[in-house]
């Protein structure tokens, strides 16, 4: 029996593991010292944590441990890459203004940094998207300049999916020596991701969308290369490097740790299953409904993504239909918005149909019979509000 309501928002959030709940819990109530107090061994046993936990993120994703700095979320390691890069070059007397490229989809935590930086004076160059939502090396080389002093373009879209060629652009932007930021939250655990040949100098990351816990991240900072050294935000303590003062969250991190490792040991295999079942529901719908639109690259996407249009219906009434299914219309972060998706827009979906869109984002935990159940549960329901108009 399939118990409802059927969690298909795995692009939003992810459920908690609960081999990651079980790694987090001693270090509530029973090891919880402070990973900065070097003096004694409840320090020393969180710090060990802490170090353990950066291995295996560090592992994911094939970098050296020391290039991975903590952080309270995706959204704040975007804000340390683009504002530590580019306020300490918009307070240099004298100089032209830094120019930063990005594009018109990307995730709102690197579109309003950026935005914030051009109210500042920063020349800011935001290049269209292809249909399927893609940015091509050409269109960043066309526009690289001198002043050029960031590129930030995500690897996988969190709405429709669509990875770009990142290797092909890093490798652009270092011929220029110009530092690449990179978003890669909706790809960790579901992209195998090498950071030494994908060849970004900064990578947001997130544990909660690799059933980790909410409220950790980090940002990861390429060794070596000082054009790419963000200046820190928060002035306190000289922690992470002395990139990101605060308090470490043992248990926070320590859930992020183990994320990482299960997800590396299942990427694969679980790669696979979200794959078919998204294939199984979207040939479902396919085949029993008409005037659908899939929106995102039909090939370079994401496993368990699927984002799909519906023509002559309207959208605040097909979301507040389906009770029994949790699904979305665009991004989570921009669900208070009344605005219609901005990342539909930029591939050229009419105002009617990015407002009648649905994303489904499949994951570890759901089983065939659900998505069998959300076929049968969407195509009555869209049958039922196209009868009644």
């Amino acid at each position: 029996m399939v118990q409802k309501p059927i969690y298909l928002d795995n692009h939003a959030t992810t459920q908690c593991d609960p081999r990651v709940v079980a790694a987090m819990l001693p270090y509530f109530s029973e090891t919880f010292g402070n990973a900065a107090s070097t003096s004694h061994r409840f320090g020393w046993e969180a710090q060990d944590a802490v170090d353990q936990a950066r291995e295996q993120v560090a592992a994911l994703i094939n970098t050296d441990p020391r290039n991975v700095v903590f952080t309270s979320g995706a959204t704040e390691a975007s804000n340390l890459a683009i504002k530590g890069l580019i306020q300490p070059l918009l307070r240099k007397s004298g100089s032209p203004p830094p120019n930063i490229i990005t594009n018109k989809a990307e995730h709102r935590a690197t579109l309003d940094p950026i935005k914030k930086m051009q109210r500042t004076d920063a020349a800011v160059t935001i290049l269209p998207v292809d249909e399927s939502g893609r940015v091509t090396p050409e269109q960043v080389a066309d526009v690289l300049c001198d002043e050029t002093s960031l590129v930030s373009i995500m690897l996988a879209n969190n709405e429709i999916g669509t990875i770009n060629p990142i290797v092909e652009i890093a490798e652009l932007c270092r011929s220029r020596n110009v530092p690449l930021h990179c978003d890669a939250v909706q790809a960790l655990g579901r992209l195998p991701i090498d950071f030494e040949e994908l060849g970004a100098d900064l990578v947001s990351l997130s544990a909660h969308k690799v059933y980790g816990p909410k409220g950790i991240g980090a940002l990861i900072v390429r060794r070596g290369n000082r054009r790419a050294r963000p200046e820190p935000l928060l002035d306190g303590g000289g922690h992470e490097n002395g990139l990101r003062s605060g308090t470490l969250p043992v248990p926070s991190i320590v859930g992020f740790g183990a994320a990482c490792q299960i997800a590396g040991d299942v990427l694969q295999v679980e790669s696979d299953n979200v794959s078919s079942l998204r294939d199984v529901l979207w040939s479902r719908l396919s085949s029993e409904l008409d005037g659908l639109q899939v929106n995102g690259h039909p090939t370079e996407k994401l496993p368990g993504n699927l984002n799909v249009s519906f023509e002559g219906i309207d959208g605040d009434v097909l979301m507040n239909s389906l009770k029994e299914i949790a699904v979305s219309s665009g991004s989570a972060c921009t669900s208070a918005e009344p605005e219609p998706s901005h990342v539909l827009r930029a591939i050229g979906r009419s105002d009617q149909l990015t407002r009648a869109s649905l994303r489904f984002g499949i994951g570890r935990f759901n089983t065939p019979e659900e998505i069998d159940y959300a076929a049968d549960y969407v195509v009555e329901t869209v049958n039922r509000l196209r009868n009644s108009t």
